[in-house]
């Protein structure tokens, strides 16, 4: 399984910055995942008002350093 793991910081401090892992429910590649990324992470702004997307990638879903 795949996931989405984003970098954010807080708008009002950009020095305060967090990883979040999205899990996707398909079964796809890595690839899939770079395409079908982005309306993930941008209904996750919409959901942390306050945060800024700063980088993103796919990554597997069991990814322990987060």
């Amino acid at each position: 399984m795949i996931a989405i793991i984003l970098s954010a910081c807080m708008t009002a401090d950009p020095n305060v910055c967090r990883d979040y892992k999205i899990p996707i429910d398909a079964d796809i590649d890595a690839m899939t995942c770079m395409v079908q990324a982005p309306p993930h992470f941008a209904r996750w702004a919409e959901e942390h008002p306050g945060w800024q997307v700063r980088r993103w990638r796919c990554g597997s879903a069991s990814e322990e350093k987060i």
